[in-house]
C-alpha cells in the first residue's frame, strides 16, 4: 500500500512540474525537453551497453574489482531509464545519477546496508560459529590430484582414419 501512495505522489509531483514549468517555457519547450531527455537517455544506455563488457574484462585482467564497474554501469543505465521517462523530476534524478560522487555515495551506502543486513541476518555469526560440545566435527585434509594424461585412441574400424 505504501508503494501505491508513493507512486501516486510521484505522478502528482510530475503533473505539477509539467504545469508550472510548461507555463514558463511553453508547449514546444516542454516537448523539446521531454523528447531531448528521452533521446539522451537512449544514447546513454546504448553507449553504456557497448562499453560495459570491455570495461569489466579490463578490470578483471588488471585484477581490479569488476563489481565496481558493474555497479557504475548499472547506475548509468538507471540514469538513462530515468531520462527516458517523461517528467521533469525523473529527468533531474537521472542527471543527478550521472554525477560520479553521487554514484560513489550510493554504492558505499548500498554496501554498508548489505553488510549490516548480513550481520543482522546471522551470516556473520554463522561464519565464526564454533561447534557445541555434542556436535560432530569432521576433520579433513585436502589433497591435490592431477588427472592422468589422455592416451590417443586407435581407430576402431567404424571411423575412417
Amino acid at each position: 500500500m505504501r508503494l501505491v501512495w508513493l507512486l501516486l505522489a510521484w505522478v502528482m509531483v510530475e503533473i505539477g512540474l509539467f504545469a508550472s514549468i510548461g507555463a514558463r517555457i511553453g508547449v514546444l519547450g516542454t516537448w523539446a525537453v521531454v523528447v531531448g531527455s528521452a533521446a539522451a537517455g537512449i544514447w546513454l544506455i546504448r553507449r553504456q551497453k557497448r562499453s560495459f563488457g570491455g570495461d569489466v574484462v579490463n578490470d578483471l585482467r588488471s585484477l581490479r574489482a569488476g563489481v565496481n564497474t558493474a555497479a557504475h554501469s548499472a547506475l548509468i543505465i538507471l540514469a538513462g531509464l530515468l531520462l527516458i521517462l517523461p517528467g521533469f523530476l525523473t529527468d533531474a534524478l537521472g542527471l543527478v545519477l550521472l554525477i560520479p560522487w553521487v554514484q560513489d555515495w550510493i554504492m558505499a551506502e548500498l554496501s554498508r546496508r548489505a553488510t549490516m543486513a548480513a550481520v543482522k541476518g546471522g551470516l556473520h555469526a554463522m561464519q565464526h560459529r564454533h561447534p557445541s560440545p555434542g556436535e560432530d566435527v569432521i576433520e579433513a585434509k585436502a589433497v591435490d590430484v592431477t588427472a592422468p594424461k589422455a592416451t590417443p585412441q586407435t581407430p576402431s574400424g567404424w571411423t575412417k582414419p
